[in-house]
């Protein structure tokens, strides 16, 4: 089903006998939001005048005293819900001002469309593609809660490895070693068929997928990877893609979690992304330069490695994030480039080796972060660095974990905590005011909102560890 018109999708809806229309759009941390009507109350027009709601109970969005605003349904992102009783057709959304009809600034889909557009203007290149590989956990079973008195986390899964020792009537074994979950087939392996549920769901809404396979975590962890799209396309697939993830793991009595540190002492989740920039067709990143990039290919590494602290606040925008990205754990907090070595912050594939296949992986972001925002700030600061040509310097091509402390000095590393992060935005954001992608009232609210709602609050909090180490004192 590929639907282009609002015509096609009225059309659709009467031949297909849908019940339901479903409206979402993604709020301003990177949840998906929904309302429905039923499907009678659907026609042309509506996807001109749109539909109202109240933007104040959104989380980042407007004040109470401005609160109306309008969902704009996008024709195009139109598919059938696989999970839903009633059938019920999915219509992702624009959010648009009632009053002057215009796009909204906070809105992340209209930032990414903003991007979009920004490239094609510069005339530097038509498409920018992106393909992230987003890591997540298939839990069994998970409990959480802090008030005054008491604050824990507790979670389970049948392959866990601490679970090697539990009674479970019978116990069968084959519980992956810690890090070492990537990759061993079945019954090592227990959710090969959860995953390729998941994976032909994804194909069946439009969405192609390369590979899937457990990852390096015990406890769960797997990989789905989507073929390359436009910036755009992909922030759509991604909110579809976690929707697919997280509906096939709830129908086998499983949760999953995007977080990404849930485990301590294990492999966390990463979204490694990669990225290249074409023009008509032809891959403007394929060279004969280091690795087989050009020029514009290392300027772009150039612009991402130095704009990264500040990228981070929405590649990698939760304090969890920040358990991830330390040593030891394949997570790069050196900022570098290299091609095979997966322990730099970049890395250049080199197991592809076509003019059409060349990139480059970006390795700190995870997938905590909302698509829109960290594909059209990762744009606009390999753009930066294409503008302004901005030389990566020397590649690392060592183990960075090797290297000696006097070496290691001299390679600058990503922020060690969420406030860091967020310093470094406050400090470096021209780059993403360019062409209005992204706006001061963005930036701000961005900041103060991460800052008031989750820096802070977590700081407010006693950890569990803190009586392990400072009880007795």
């Amino acid at each position: 089903m590929e639907l282009k018109t609002p015509k096609e999708v009225v059309d659709f809806i009467a031949k297909e006998n849908i019940q339901v229309v479903d409206f979402r759009f993604m709020d301003f941390p990177g949840l998906w939001q929904h309302f429905s009507i039923p499907s009678r109350e659907v026609d042309e027009q509506l996807f001109e005048d749109g539909l109202g709601f109240d933007g104040s109970s959104i989380r980042g969005w407007q004040a109470i005293n401005e609160s109306d605003m309008l969902v704009k349904p996008v024709a195009e992102t139109a598919f059938v819900d696989p999970f839903l009783h009633a059938k019920t057709l999915v219509i992702n959304c624009n959010i648009g001002d009632p009053i002057t009809g215009e796009d909204y600034t906070r809105d992340p889909r209209n930032i990414a469309k903003k991007a979009e557009a920004y490239l094609k203007g510069s005339g530097l290149g038509d498409t920018v593609y992106f393909g992230p590989e987003a890591e997540f956990f298939i839990f069994d079973d998970v409990r959480f809660d802090q008030n005054e008195h008491e604050g824990y986390y507790h979670l389970d899964s049948s392959e866990g490895r601490w679970n090697s020792g539990k009674v479970e009537n019978p116990n069968l074994g084959y519980k992956p070693r810690y890090k070492e979950g990537y990759f061993p087939v079945p019954p090592t392996d227990k959710l090969q068929d959860i995953r390729s549920e998941m994976m032909l769901i994804l194909e069946d809404l439009g969405i192609p997928i390369e590979a899937q396979h457990h990852e390096v975590a015990t406890g769960g962890q797997g990989e789905i990877d989507m073929r390359f799209a436009p910036l755009l396309k992909m922030g759509d697939s991604m909110l579809i893609y976690k929707y697919v993830i997280k509906n096939v793991a709830q129908k086998y009595g499983k949760t999953v979690t995007f977080m990404p540190k849930p485990i301590w002492n294990d492999n966390g989740s990463g979204m490694h992304i990669h990225m290249s920039i074409w023009n008509k067709g032809k891959n403007l990143f394929a060279g004969d330069g280091y690795a087989g990039m050009s020029e514009m290919a290392m300027f772009a590494i150039g612009g991402v490695l130095k704009h990264a602290p500040a990228l981070l606040a929405f590649t990698n925008p939760t304090t969890n994030s920040y358990k991830r990205l330390v040593p030891g754990f394949e997570a790069p907090v050196n900022l570098a480039y290299s091609s095979r070595n997966r322990s730099a912050a970049i890395r250049i594939p080199m197991y592809h080796t076509s003019e059409k296949s060349k990139r480059f992986e970006f390795r700190c972001p995870d997938p905590s972060s909302n698509a829109y925002l960290a594909l059209s700030a990762m744009l606009m600061a390999a753009m930066d660095g294409i503008m302004n040509k901005i030389d990566p310097g020397q590649p690392l091509d060592k183990d960075i974990y090797d290297l000696p402390p006097e070496e290691l000095a001299n390679v600058p590393q990503t922020p060690a905590s969420l406030r860091e992060a967020l310093s470094a935005l406050e400090n470096d954001h021209d780059f993403l005011l360019k062409g209005d992608v992204f706006t001061e009232d963005v930036i701000d609210t961005w900041i103060s909102y991460k800052m008031e709602n989750e820096v802070k609050e977590l700081n407010l909090r006693p950890h569990p560890w803190e009586f392990a180490m400072y009880y007795d004192i």
